[in-house]
């Protein structure tokens, strides 16, 4: 499951199909990363200010990890051969 997270929407959008793909309730995410399952809304929903203590917890909590790597650069060239 290698997905590219450049924005805080893409990291909730990341651990909300990472909790999906597991079948668990934001409650069970939470209760497992010890948070309240309103922040799991609120990071699943791109809200600003989680912080990033948090977002490691409920990594570890649904067993990923971030790996740091550079941005790709795309050229307009590239985007033709995906049409």
């Amino acid at each position: 499951m290698d997905q590219i997270a450049r924005t805080t929407k893409d990291i909730g959008n990341v651990l909300r199909n990472a909790r999906k793909a597991r079948k668990l309730t934001q409650t069970d995410l939470a209760r497992r990363a010890g948070v309240w399952q309103r922040t799991i809304s609120n990071i699943e929903t791109s809200a600003s200010g989680a912080k990033l203590d948090t977002i490691f917890d409920l990594l570890a909590a649904l067993d990923l990890e971030i790996h740091i790597v550079p941005r790709s650069k795309m050229k307009p060239s590239d985007l033709e051969d995906i049409f």
